[in-house]
């Protein structure tokens, strides 16, 4: 993701993981992959969310107009 900050720690859990898969022979480019699709899941659950709740606030938008109409008797 654009201009992502990490803190020291992370740099530095990252970099002995990256170490330790390079020591199992594995490739650098493996844990890479592994960062970027967890944060992909996690870019995708939000957007689910977020749709979700989009959703939740058109309906009580819609519920609200339609009992302002029904108080007005215009229906």
């Amino acid at each position: 993701m654009k201009g992502r900050k990490h803190t020291p720690e992370q740099i530095v859990r990252k970099l002995r993981e990256g170490e330790r898969l390079l020591g199992d022979g594995k490739e650098l480019a493996q844990p890479v992959r592994g960062h970027e699709g967890q944060r992909r899941q996690e870019l995708r659950q939000l957007r689910d969310e977020n749709q979700r709740l989009k959703r939740m606030v058109a309906d009580r938008e819609l519920q609200i107009e339609m009992l302002k109409e029904i108080s007005r008797g215009n229906f």
